[in-house]
């Protein structure tokens, strides 16, 4: 990266964070993020969304104390309690140093929630998409400051799979890229600098395709899900198999991320019509390709 002027590092200090969206991965980034002591606002449309994200926040809280080294009780709370739930976009993004968007994966969506912020937000906030597949570039027209934005992906359960991986475009201002870089590592991520535009990363240029081929295999009735997982686990020593891991992500994503494309269109409704349309969507709702308590 080109050398940063450190009077313009000093300007580009993040200190409040808005995270837009508290689905799965969109409350565990709001929860890391104020546990490790930074003011996060969380956004989402409406109160029936704030109000499973409350849950979420509670059931993350739960999850610290059993699973994250020196996670007390009263750390847990305090994070818990201090993340700001909030209908209004503008209130959401009126002090943010950072915004973090974390919307269904639909390039309108995003679009359209960039322009939106783009009027509302300050002038020095930074914009950085937490998409899974889309590129940074489709979007950077519409967020009104393209050299203020870039891709900052999570993965899921980012308590413990705690990689950030940060890209930008050829419009970002290395500042920025760098400011971000040093954001994630400060929230107990461990940053992944890509160097140019890729969809899907690094992680996901690895993982879509393998959740792909497991979902292929199922909808064209060569293999139950269960015996797909079964042998991934036993001949690769793999801790889970891919349905597994599609119930921990939520099935709503690969679904959006499957029928983006025409060549996954059937398996995108094969997915919709067995499980989503059912209400199976994965652990968040108690079942999806497995039941949970």
């Amino acid at each position: 990266m080109p050398s940063i002027d450190k009077e313009k590092t000093m300007a580009l200090e993040i200190r409040a964070v808005t995270v837009l969206g508290t689905g799965v991965l969109g409350s565990q980034i709001a929860f890391q993020t104020a546990y490790h002591g930074f003011r996060v606002q969380a956004y989402d449309i409406d109160d029936k969304a704030l109000d499973a994200a409350r849950e979420r926040f509670a059931g993350l809280a739960a999850t610290y104390r059993d699973e994250v080294m020196g996670a007390t009780d009263e750390l847990t709370e305090r994070t818990r309690a201090g993340i700001g739930l909030t209908t209004d976009l503008g209130a959401a993004v009126a002090e943010a140093d950072l915004v973090i968007e974390a919307v269904p994966e639909v390039l309108d969506i995003k679009r359209q929630t960039y322009r939106k912020l783009g009027e509302l937000a300050p002038e020095r906030t930074i914009f950085a998409t937490n998409s899974s597949t889309l590129l940074p570039s489709d979007m950077a027209d519409f967020t009104g400051r393209p050299d203020k934005f870039l891709a900052l992906h999570f993965a899921n359960q980012v308590w413990k799979f705690n990689t950030a991986e940060v890209m930008g475009t050829d419009r970002t201002d290395p500042a920025v890229f760098r400011a971000v870089a040093e954001f994630a590592a400060a929230i107990g991520m461990v940053p992944i600098e890509v160097h140019k535009e890729k969809a899907g990363y690094v992680l996901n240029s690895l993982l879509v395709p393998f959740l792909n081929a497991a979902v292929e295999l199922a909808a064209g009735d060569y293999a139950e899900p269960e015996a797909v997982d079964k042998t991934w686990r036993i001949a690769t020593g793999a801790p889970m198999g891919p349905f597994q891991i599609l119930d921990i992500i939520g099935l709503t994503t690969p679904y959006n991320i499957l029928g983006s494309a025409a060549e996954t269109e059937g398996l995108a409704r094969w997915l919709k019509e067995n499980y989503i349309d059912k209400g199976k969507l994965g652990v968040a709702t108690g079942e999806g390709f497995y039941k949970y308590s």
